[in-house]
């Protein structure tokens, strides 16, 4: 049973957080054919109708750093993506980017030179690489568990379906409960789950136990 699930997608709020851009920006590019997130479906008025790719979110946060700290005009990079709209995924996320007079540039095909698309200057590069690094370590970090929430049972709507959990983990009460009628002792158990503690354990099985004595009140 495998103690860490890779997350492969991300919610509105959890772009925020990486990104730094307001959930009403995320839907205004998307409204507007600028930036639609990854896995969309076509009527978004449904809840987690927008779900973003790490790829988007690199995207995005290659946006936000020319947007916030090169003060590029968000007209310009609509521009320019539709100048490079050849270049799809990669624009934002491989192609390597400058900034000149809040205008962004690239290497012009055939000469490899940083030019601006139309008056050709040139300027000092956007690292994309460690946008990607730092996009990597963002997300590692947002996963990572809070010390004070061992010891401790939560549940959200945004976790297994609102199911009880572990705190700071997606590890239902329930799934210790089995393992612990099935035999496991808290060593074994605790050997399925690395990540969890001796006070998760005894606090799964203690909210189980209650969960159990309210149902049969």
């Amino acid at each position: 049973m495998p103690s860490k699930i890779l997350i492969t997608a991300f919610s509105e709020e959890q772009v925020e957080r990486l990104a730094g851009l307001s959930k009403a920006q995320l839907r205004y590019w998307d409204s507007t054919g600028f930036f639609a997130p990854k896995f969309a479906e076509e009527d978004r008025r449904r809840a987690y109708s927008r779900l973003y790719s790490f790829r988007d979110i690199v995207a995005l946060r290659t946006i936000s750093v020319l947007r916030n700290q090169h003060d590029v005009p968000l007209q310009h990079l609509r521009k320019v993506a539709e100048k490079l709209s050849h270049l799809k995924d990669d624009l934002w996320t491989k192609t390597k980017l400058y900034v000149l007079g809040r205008k962004v540039i690239f290497h012009e095909p055939g000469t490899n030179l940083p030019r601006e698309i139309v008056s050709g200057q040139y300027v000092i590069g956007v690292l994309l690489r460690t946008i990607v690094s730092d996009t990597k370590k963002e997300v590692e970090k947002m996963h990572r568990r809070d010390p004070a929430k061992v010891g401790q049972v939560e549940r959200s709507r945004f976790i297994n379906h609102n199911s009880w959990v572990i705190g700071g983990t997606r590890i239902p009460t329930a799934a210790i409960r089995r393992f612990k009628e099935a035999g496991y002792t808290n060593a074994q158990i605790l050997k399925e789950y690395p990540d969890l503690k001796a006070r998760d354990i005894a606090a799964a099985l203690l909210h189980e136990e209650q969960l159990k004595e309210s149902t049969a009140a």
